[in-house]
Formats: structure tokens, C-alpha cells, sequence
């Protein structure tokens, strides 16, 4: 067997190796940024409970008339 040939294989082995954990490191980054952002337009929502016009009765808009 050829010694360079051995010591190409574990040198490329070695940098797969490292390109993977690279990748998976930017993968996870790009995740928590993605959950950063997620949790930034959930909290956005404004709440429904807060926007009730208090002038109108609570019944008002509740029910849709189908008939018409």
C-alpha cells in the first residue's frame, strides 16, 4: 500500500471532517435566527382583547348572516 496514498485519504477524511462541523454550525445559527425571528412577529400580533371598541356591545360582530 502507498503511504502517501494513506495520508492523502485521512488528510481529505480530516477535512470533510471539519467542513461538516462548519455547516452544522452555520445550520444552527441560521436556526436560532430564524427562531429569533418567529418569536419577534409572534409577539407582534397585537391582542384581539385589546382593540374592542368599547362603545359597541359585545355581541356585535359575532354571528354572520348567511340568508342574504
Amino acid at each position: 500500500m502507498d503511504v502517501s496514498g494513506i495520508a492523502r485519504t485521512a488528510t481529505t477524511m480530516a477535512d470533510v471532517g471539519v467542513s461538516q462541523e462548519v455547516s452544522i454550525a452555520v445550520l444552527k445559527k441560521a436556526i436560532d435566527i430564524s427562531k429569533d425571528s418567529a418569536t419577534a412577529l409572534i409577539e407582534a400580533i397585537p391582542n384581539s382583547t385589546a382593540n374592542t371598541v368599547p362603545n359597541l356591545p359585545p355581541n356585535l360582530g359575532r354571528n354572520i348572516n348567511t340568508t342574504a
